[in-house]
């Protein structure tokens, strides 16, 4: 007796209905089975993502012994074609905008005496 009730000997909650032994193996092997599949398609996944790191990680490799290369030859007062050509590069670039800059306001100073 607790709490003033009479309690009942055995297990609380539904009694497990009785389930076909065959049907509960199938469904333990299908379970095995996804649980397999979805462990293959991670590794998988994983192993795409260490490779393609791999080639960032070589590519970065690369770049950095190119700018070591780079600083070692202007070290020695030697400038790099690349370097050259970026300079080159960033100088034609000014020199487009400063004459677009110019088109511009010819333009614009021919539209205002106009009428």
């Amino acid at each position: 007796v607790v709490g003033g009730k009479v309690k009942k000997p055995g297990k609380r909650g539904r009694k497990p209905a009785k389930i076909d032994l065959k049907a509960k193996l199938e469904r333990s092997r299908q379970s095995a089975r996804e649980c397999r599949a979805r462990k293959k398609l991670r590794y998988q996944y994983l192993e795409e993502l260490v490779s393609s790191r791999e080639r960032a990680i070589c590519a970065l490799r690369e770049e950095l012994e190119m700018y070591k290369q780079w600083c070692m030859a202007m070290d020695q007062g030697k400038i790099p074609s690349e370097i050259k050509a970026l300079l080159t590069g960033e100088e034609q670039g000014r020199a487009q905008q400063n004459s677009t800059k110019l088109v511009k306001a010819g333009k614009t100073e021919a539209n205002s005496s106009n009428p």
